[in-house]
């Protein structure tokens, strides 16, 4: 049996939605800032794109702006709004469990003179409202904060820290890849300024995402040529991922779909506590996690060995963020909320999509007790009772 369950690295396409894009790969292959029949079918169906992302958020279509996906559109909040608001200010907040491109970026920016905060989050990964308000300074321009976290699931609430921010007069960015259309986010009503978000976490293609940009917000462009994207991102449009990416969102998740991934999230969790012992579950529960989203750490083993043997049971999950699987250091993530070297490197993350069936939770029920116990029984400490 086959299950996958790293829908928080990547999703599977929809079909639909590689049927909507064939016609641009085939027939509709005209560069948009062409001004010819190819071009300009290449260019309605862009717009219709961005119009239809745009309403999901409740943002105006001259709003968003198509990027190569989130990891280039946080690159592009972050450097943006910092070099074009230097004279206001140079200090950045973000918090010490965003995804590692905001990390990256920050590290670069601080090198470039400007000062970063990066704020503690409690044991389940969520900001402290108080301390945000107390961090804001005068030379404050920008407050970044994840939605919905990759490793652990964790919701921050947006809503909130977008009043704080809109009240100090300080712009708000927040990283929602993974919560978007799985969590309600409407940009007005939260005061967000600037969104990330990204397609193939939503069952669209690889390589294409976009930023919301408020109208109004200084931000520098991204990269310089051909004018594309109203002159703040050249380069020729990837038609059919655009494509792509606006026929998943309008396909979006029912409120069934949405309800059923909770339920087998909860189930799953259910079953590894109380049928496996000395297993920790990271993150928040309810509510405060993302409808897919499942992370443990198992005590005396390391998550590497359980993914890889999960693997040869056809298992697919993952030790946390795809970015970072490669490294040998435990999960920074982890770390911030006070789980310790031996448990942070004994994590699992298993992330489910609206594909995902009872019987591949069963499955995963009945194989994962047998690997951690076969693993225990080769783990230095021994065996775990």
């Amino acid at each position: 049996m086959k299950v996958y369950l790293d829908n928080a690295s990547t999703t599977k396409v929809d079909e639909r939605v590689i049927k909507k894009m064939i016609p641009y790969f085939k027939d509709n292959y005209g560069n948009a800032s062409s001004l010819h029949e190819k071009g300009l079918s290449a260019k309605k169906a862009i717009e219709e794109a961005r119009n239809i992302i745009a309403i999901s958020i409740n943002a105006d279509s001259d709003e968003i702006y198509f990027s190569s996906g989130g990891t280039e559109s946080n690159n592009w909040a972050l450097k943006g709004i910092a070099f074009s608001n230097r004279h206001k200010g140079n200090h950045i907040i973000t918090t010490k469990v965003e995804h590692k491109c905001i990390m990256e970026s920050c590290d670069w920016l601080n090198k470039q003179g400007f000062e970063i905060t990066h704020l503690e989050v409690n044991n389940g990964g969520l900001v402290d409202l108080e301390e945000l308000k107390k961090k804001i300074r005068k030379d404050t321009i920008l407050v970044s904060v994840i939605h919905g976290n990759n490793e652990i699931g964790t919701i921050n609430d947006i809503e909130k820290i977008g009043k704080i921010c809109r009240e100090k007069g300080v712009y708000f960015h927040s990283d929602a890849c993974q919560s978007f259309l799985k969590e309600k986010i409407n940009v007005k009503e939260m005061n967000i300024d600037l969104l990330t978000l990204n397609a193939h976490k939503i069952h669209g293609p690889k390589g294409v995402g976009a930023l919301y940009v408020r109208s109004g917000v200084i931000l520098n462009s991204w990269q310089q040529g051909g004018g594309q994207e109203n002159n703040m991102r050249a380069g020729t449009e990837n038609t059919p991922g655009i494509v792509g990416f606006g026929e998943a969102v309008r396909l979006g998740l029912n409120k069934e779909e949405i309800e059923k991934m909770e339920k087998l999230r909860d189930k799953l969790i259910e079953g590894i506590l109380q049928n496996i012992s000395e297993v920790k579950l990271n993150g928040s529960s309810g509510k405060k996690r993302l409808c897919n989203n499942i992370n443990l750490s198992f005590r005396y083993i390391e998550g590497e060995s359980i993914s890889g043997m999960l693997n040869q049971h056809g298992i697919c999950g993952s030790t946390g963020s795809a970015c970072s699987e490669k490294s040998l250091e435990p999960s920074y993530v982890l770390k911030a909320i006070g789980l310790n070297h031996e448990m942070a490197n004994g994590s699992l993350r298993l992330s489910l999509s609206k594909e995902t069936n009872e019987k591949e939770i069963n499955y995963v029920l009945e194989i994962l007790p047998k690997v951690v116990k076969k693993l225990r029984e080769y783990s230095p400490y021994g065996e775990v009772k």
